[in-house]
């Protein structure tokens, strides 16, 4: 057997599922009255956020930092394409408050008559190579930024607002808890889970589902300022979701939960192995029939990707017993050789823009 080097065997489980812990810092629980005010931006001519002084981090959690670092390939900060407004905390009466960041494309002035989609994208550190980010000056980013200028630019898509949230990382199963769809979770599902020894269901942070108060928050408190705020098309028919694995996760089931808000999800390389596909089995009975949704999803052959696929191919099943037909409003395809990371649904991130937001 390969022997792992001790400090890969630290961080390995913090990158399995991209529940990569970097504290950032104490979040105020109390929501505040009103919307917040964003606290700073990044443009093409800017490349440093400016900030107010940083919030703290614990000794352990700066450990895993520097760990981190030490195993991801690094990256230069580049130029953001377009404009990002930061919200530092965005306050919440549903889940814990966290960094918000939303990025506006190139020309984008509030005072035209221009309107945009809007698309909605989870674990937020990763969506932009900003400074802000706890994974500045890592491989670790999506560049959303630069894919959506550049299809914009050559006419294939739509120019669309992207609504960036972070993720829960303050503890190791936080993300997992927030992600995973909460109503399939029976007392069953739940020892199943915690029966595996890997799950996020028996780490700290993970004791409790907590995906219905997150999509409560996105419907209900964070979507009515984004649209109350910028120059957006509100409708279902221009709303989207998008994540991968966990985050690919929540996106599904965002369609499912709230199937009149969210007119399409992209999600990559979902994460349909924990409760050993009982989300899918619950999607049988709780998924919308086609007609008024657009349904991407993929995965790839390597790492975490290689068990996916049996999962995905009863997905496949659901979507066609509910009438969709592929390639027209779902597609599910699988990509050899990639494996589970950022940098694989940086490469094909592309494809679910142009299902998503392509001109038609």
């Amino acid at each position: 057997m390969i022997q792992i080097m001790p400090k890969l065997k630290v961080i390995l489980p913090y990158l399995m599922c991209m529940t990569v812990l970097v504290a950032v810092g104490e979040a105020t629980i109390e929501a505040a009255a009103d919307a917040p005010a964003p606290q700073a931006t990044q443009t093409k001519s800017d490349s440093e956020v400016k900030e107010t002084a940083p919030m703290p981090k614990k000794a352990a959690d700066l450990e895993k930092e520097r760990l981190l670092k030490e195993q991801v390939a690094l990256k230069a900060v580049t130029p953001i394409r377009g404009e990002i407004v930061h919200y530092r905390e965005f306050p919440s009466e549903h889940i814990r408050p966290r960094p918000v960041d939303v990025w506006l494309p190139e020309d984008y002035d509030s005072a035209s008559s221009d309107r945009y989609p809007v698309l909605y994208m989870h674990d937020g550190q990763m969506m932009f190579h900003l400074s802000t980010s706890p994974y500045a000056g890592m491989d670790l980013f999506w560049d959303v930024d630069k894919a959506i200028t550049r299809l914009a630019g050559d006419g294939e898509i739509s120019p669309a607002i992207v609504v960036s949230v972070w993720m829960a990382d303050w503890a190791k199963g936080a993300r997992g808890a927030e992600y995973m769809p909460q109503k399939p979770v029976t007392d069953e599902v739940w020892q199943r889970m915690k029966e595996t020894g890997a799950s996020f269901a028996v780490e700290d942070g993970g004791e409790t589902m907590g995906s219905d108060n997150y999509l409560k928050f996105l419907v209900d408190e964070l979507k009515p300022f984004i649209d109350e705020t910028y120059a957006t098309q509100p409708d279902r028919e221009s709303t989207f979701v998008m994540g991968s694995s966990m985050g690919g996760m929540i996106s599904a089931y965002a369609i499912s939960e709230y199937p009149d808000i969210f007119g399409g999800a992209a999600c990559l390389s979902t994460h349909w192995v924990v409760g050993d596909g009982a989300v899918i089995a619950w999607y049988k009975d709780h998924w919308p029939d086609a007609g008024i949704h657009r349904i991407y999803f993929d995965h790839g052959t390597e790492s975490l990707d290689a068990e996916y696929e049996p999962y995905q191919l009863k997905m496949d099943k659901v979507m066609q017993s509910k009438g969709y037909r592929s390639g027209e409003d779902w597609i599910s395809r699988r990509f050899d050789g990639a494996d589970h990371s950022p940098r694989a649904w940086r490469e094909r991130l592309h494809i679910p823009l142009i299902f998503l937001l392509g001109r038609r």
